[in-house]
């Protein structure tokens, strides 16, 4: 196969076939290293054309709660008080300095995720 910029979705999806004949490749063969740059261009083109949006903090907390099964009630003991899940939920609120840090240790939600603004 002649490696180029992978340039549409036909390209894509024979360019995942050969990575998939080509995945066990023994290690420094001539079909690893194939495998090693059509990886690379795979990856560049998902980046470019299936971008994924990092969630904002409100839609990351709802998600981690459901995850693991936790209530407002459950929520509102990491964040102090009750009517503060309320308030956040409904936006009168913004997350504090001590919530986010209190959701990241607790919830494991990424800082990154927590400090956006929504």
């Amino acid at each position: 196969m002649t490696l180029k910029k992978i340039k549409n979705k036909t390209e894509y999806l024979r360019s995942m076939e050969r990575f998939e004949e080509l995945f066990q490749a023994k290690k420094g063969s001539k079909e690893s290293d194939e495998a090693d740059v059509l990886a690379m261009l795979i990856k560049d083109y998902e980046e470019t054309h299936y971008v994924i949006n990092a969630p904002n903090p409100l839609e990351a907390i709802k998600y981690r709660m459901e995850q693991q099964g936790l209530t407002n009630k459950d929520l509102a003991k990491i964040l102090g008080y009750k009517s503060r899940v309320s308030d956040i939920f409904h936006k009168t609120r913004k997350l504090n300095l001590e919530m986010i840090r209190n959701l990241h240790l607790k919830l494991h939600i990424p800082l990154e995720t927590l400090v956006q603004a929504y």
